[in-house]
């Protein structure tokens, strides 16, 4: 995709991985903790676009296709020198343009939310960014019978299913990568993965996510998923995105993690009332791979 516009020297074109110097950069000017192997990480499953003038990064946006109905949106930036000319409208443009009539979510900034909305987005949630030094933590806790285990090859499938189920999205694309980069542990009963949970570097140290698991009480099994990171990785920089609806935040802030953020989350193609709540009765996600990969 090449697309000049009536400004001579500005330009939108196909995000490729000699972009990603450049993307990191725009990414650093607004303070978020992104490293290149992260941009990396994004841009190999998505499809992405750059505003670009006189040769020079100017602007980004990504999206993220989870089989012929949903998608997901992101990494929509422009340089602060060049907000205010409809850069950042054109891009989300273009990327509703290669989404076409797919729902999509986003999660949206304070910023860009006005923008979001005029394009049709509504609020249908909200996320909770927790992050810090987890210097408190407590011993991890287990319902009867079920315990711990690191995850291997052979568990893939398995946990992609769960993770699709829990999230109401097709995510074999996005984990068959993720579960090869980080390190996961499934949470067994018996012979049956009740739940699992993914750590990966990430910014400034690591991040949990994503993290699925069947209902329980007080939520104890996502509990356990997360602490057996947090025990691990006391003392370091951990961060992890967890969705509305769930009774982790006193549990989260209690091991040492702060609340920094909550998101809007915003769905297009559909009725924000439809995405309220989580999408199915028995399995629920605990925390996201990212705000933008969802």
């Amino acid at each position: 995709m090449n697309i000049a516009s009536s400004t001579t020297n500005l330009r939108y074109r196909t995000f490729t991985p000699g972009d990603i110097p450049a993307a990191h950069a725009l990414s650093m000017a607004l303070g978020w903790p992104y490293k290149p192997e992260d941009w990396q990480f994004s841009a190999e499953l998505a499809a992405g676009f750059v505003a670009e003038e006189n040769g020079v990064v100017i602007g980004t946006a990504f999206c993220w296709k989870f089989g012929a109905d949903y998608a997901s949106l992101g990494h929509v930036i422009v340089s602060s020198e060049h907000q205010g000319r409809g850069i950042g409208r054109k891009l989300m443009e273009i990327v509703l343009e290669e989404l076409g009539a797919r729902i999509t979510f986003l999660h949206a900034t304070q910023a860009g939310q006005p923008l979001y909305e005029k394009l049709g987005f509504n609020v249908c949630g909200l996320l909770g960014q927790y992050q810090g030094s987890a210097n408190t933590t407590f011993p991890v806790a287990f319902l009867d019978g079920e315990r711990l285990r690191p995850a291997t090859a052979g568990d893939f499938p398995e946990l992609i299913a769960l993770a699709s189920r829990a999230s109401g999205l097709e995510r074999s694309a996005i984990l068959a990568t993720l579960l090869m980069r980080g390190e996961s542990v499934v949470l067994e009963r018996g012979r049956e993965i009740v739940g699992f949970s993914t750590l990966r570097r990430f910014g400034r140290g690591h991040v949990i996510g994503p993290v699925a698991a069947q209902r329980s009480r007080d939520d104890l099994r996502a509990r356990a998923l997360i602490g057996h990171w947090l025990t691990r990785r006391e003392g370091e920089f951990v961060r992890i995105d967890v969705p509305s609806g769930t009774s982790l935040t006193d549990w989260l802030t209690g091991q040492g993690l702060k609340h920094v953020d909550t998101v809007p989350k915003m769905v297009r193609n559909a009725p924000a009332v439809l995405h309220d709540y989580a999408p199915d009765p028995v399995c629920r996600l605990y925390g996201l791979v990212s705000q933008a990969m969802l």
